[in-house]
């Protein structure tokens, strides 16, 4: 895949993978859409990144989620690329744990993602082309200690991706998920509490985890090779990746059903 003068809209660009996807596609030709909640933050992202559209919104608000999609589309015709990035992350044991914060991680981390998404999809299936870019975590492939409510949310993204990848798999628009492991970023830094206040700290494996420019780097150039399930991650977070890794047969199975027909029968059956 060649991202020369593609447009890519991701979102979560202000900081960390987002930013660090938004300079390697920059670098690679591709003009962005950057969306994220602090405007400043994205302005500085783009002063990296060339030809850039920011979009600043909450990506709970669906009211801005709307606009936002509008303009996006507005400013060059079409959507190539679209990263489902946004996030927070959890350190707290369940037993402590608020539901209020299950339902924060949940709504920010999964709802708002395939809101964002489900936004696209008619647009890229109509064009017959497009890619869609999940970033889901090791933690949506092995359930972590002290992360339910994101591991929750990363299986469930990964979930909705794999079932919609099946469905789009005659549309000329392909599905790819990301499962990183500790990357330095500050990602536990904002990781919510039981209480749901900021931890405020960092973990000495993000400290010490792969550079965001590298982990980009890996990241585009998998999804430019058309990997459908993408780990980025080193040593025993790798190894737990890799055993509990989709065969690529049963995603081709899956699309064989879609091919032969699945879908309409089920939605002749009503």
């Amino acid at each position: 895949m060649d991202f020369n003068g593609k447009v890519v809209w991701i979102t979560g660009a202000s900081s960390g993978v987002g930013a660090a996807l938004a300079r390697e596609w920059a670098s690679r030709g591709a003009r962005l859409a950057l969306s994220g909640r602090d405007e400043a933050r994205l302005a500085e992202v783009a002063r990296d990144c060339g030809e850039t559209l920011l979009l600043p919104f909450d990506v709970r608000d669906d009211a801005a989620l709307a606009e936002a999609t509008a303009k996006a589309l507005a400013w060059k015709g079409h959507v190539d690329v679209a990263v489902a990035n946004a996030g927070v992350s959890q350190r707290s044991p369940a037993l402590k744990t608020d539901m209020s914060v299950y339902r924060e991680i949940i709504d920010i981390d999964l709802t708002a993602q395939i809101a964002f998404t489900q936004g696209l999809i008619a647009h890229m299936a109509e064009r017959g082309s497009g890619a869609l870019l999940f970033i889901s975590s090791i933690a949506g492939k092995v359930g972590v200690p002290m992360r339910t409510a994101y591991c929750a949310a990363k299986f469930g993204l990964a979930g909705y991706a794999d079932a919609l990848r099946a469905e789009l798999s005659q549309k000329g628009v392909s599905v790819h998920v990301i499962f990183p492991g500790s990357i330095a970023t500050d990602v536990s830094r904002n990781a919510l509490t039981a209480d749901g206040t900021k931890r405020g700290r960092s973990d000495k494996a993000i400290e010490e985890g792969i550079a965001p420019a590298d982990a980009a780097k890996t990241m585009v150039d998998a999804v430019a090779g058309g990997e459908r399930e993408i780990i980025v991650a080193e040593g025993m977070e790798k190894a737990m990746g890799e055993m509990r890794r989709t065969p690529d047969q049963l995603f081709d199975q899956i699309a064989a059903m879609v091919a032969a027909g699945y879908i309409e029968r089920m939605e002749a059956e009503g």
